[in-house]
């Protein structure tokens, strides 16, 4: 492995903050992302990362090599893009990320199909609901339901994705049909919670307009599909993206409620690091989802 790949690793395991992590994105095992960095830590003949049973963190001097070896990784990334730009294939690795829900049901078939109409391209997707740092974790595109914050990314709008809210058959039969938004203040509401969620509270679309209503349940998970397993199992209400409960309410498993104060929208979409010279193949992987998610939401 080249100098210059070693410096790769290294900022993919300090942004990763862990060694078998970093070597997870690289595809290479922990104990040779461990090797490359002591290789590092020789050449410079400095300690680089700080190692405790529960964290990893750089040293003061690894700190900054990181950042120095941040830049130099995306001006070389830059250049390949410009260089790719004039070149007749598209090829190499592109590092995707998508949430979880989301990513098992609609991205993650599609990458396949893609890779075999691009065999030169090697797709490594990965899902997660964690919050990703796109520019530090060196990813090249990362699929997002919800309204991005951080202006310093590109982001490219791909569809509006409705919500609904449901509930089993069952479940209205025992505890009653709400008939207006404040009838959910008395029912079993089933909360997606974790860190930056938008669900502890719904947002309802009314003829006044957006009403935001602060409701409550006896339980909540950090996974999506977990909540839609609750509301068919007869537990309470769920608000949920309706391409993910299509199925469940055309086979009336699942009942939509409030159908005429629905949850608010969101917008489906990629964000990729802002770079005057975008590559070739994230934006063919980019152009490639849009077309085959037309009309999935």
């Amino acid at each position: 492995m080249s100098y210059l790949e070693s410096l790769r690793v290294f900022a993919r395991v300090v942004a990763r903050g862990s060694i078998s992590a970093g070597g997870r994105d690289l595809r290479i095992t922990p104990a040779v992302a461990s090797n490359r960095i002591k290789e590092l830590e020789a050449h410079f003949g400095v300690r680089l990362l700080n190692r405790t049973t529960r964290r990893l963190a750089p040293t003061e001097i690894g700190a900054v090599l990181y950042e120095q070896a941040r830049k130099v990784i995306a001006a070389l990334d830059e250049a390949e893009a410009m260089l790719a730009s004039f070149s007749g294939t598209p090829q190499g690795v592109l590092r995707a990320v998508a949430p979880l829900g989301l990513g098992r049901r609609l991205i993650a078939p599609l990458v396949p199909r893609f890779c075999d109409e691009h065999p030169e391209i090697q797709v490594r997707l990965r899902l997660s609901d964690r919050v990703v740092n796109i520019v530090e974790e060196g990813v090249d595109v990362a699929f997002f339901l919800g309204q991005p914050e951080d202006s310093s990314l590109s982001w490219r709008k791909i569809a509006e994705c409705g919500r609904v809210l449901v509930a089993s058959p069952d479940y209205l039969a025992r505890h009653g049909t709400p008939s207006v938004p404040d009838d959910l203040m008395d029912h079993n509401c089933l909360l997606l919670r974790f860190p930056r969620s938008p669900e502890y509270f719904w947002v309802l679309e009314t003829p006044e307009g957006r009403r935001k209503m602060t409701v409550s349940g006896r339980f909540d998970a950090d996974d999506g599909d977990v909540l839609t397993g609750w509301a068919l199992g007869g537990a309470g209400i769920a608000n949920r993206p309706r391409y993910e409960v299509r199925e469940h309410l055309a086979a009336g498993s699942l009942v939509e409620i409030l159908p005429d104060t629905p949850p608010m929208g969101a917008q489906f979409g990629c964000l990729t690091p802002h770079r005057e010279f975008q590559d070739p193949k994230v934006r063919l992987f980019i152009d490639f989802a849009a077309r085959a998610l037309k009309g999935a939401f």
